[in-house]
């Protein structure tokens, strides 16, 4: 009983880890408001996207891969198909 308890307390916990460690988007305001703080990791960009919210997942996505905590974004288009392009940074 206690291992199928401890069971369940960790795959809880993983499942909210997880999700906590995806990287978030941070606006271009409060990247230059506390700019000392962050160290820049890579560029990333995605395209052929059909809606705002899949671009955003998208470049989160490629940010976690390169190891980063935020993306901040440099460029957006919107024609026939959102492209976008953004900077990753992760804490110092």
């Amino acid at each position: 009983m206690k291992i199928a308890k401890g069971m369940l307390v960790a795959l809880t916990l993983g499942a909210v880890s997880f999700s906590a460690l995806s990287a978030e988007l941070l606006t271009k305001e409060a990247y230059n408001d506390h700019k000392d703080q962050y160290v820049k990791v890579g560029t990333i960009t995605t395209s052929g996207e059909t809606a705002p919210s899949d671009a955003k997942e998208e470049l989160s996505k490629k940010a976690d891969e390169l190891g980063g905590q935020f993306y901040v974004v440099t460029s957006a288009d919107t024609e026939n198909k959102i492209h976008g392009t953004a900077d990753v940074y992760k804490k110092k």
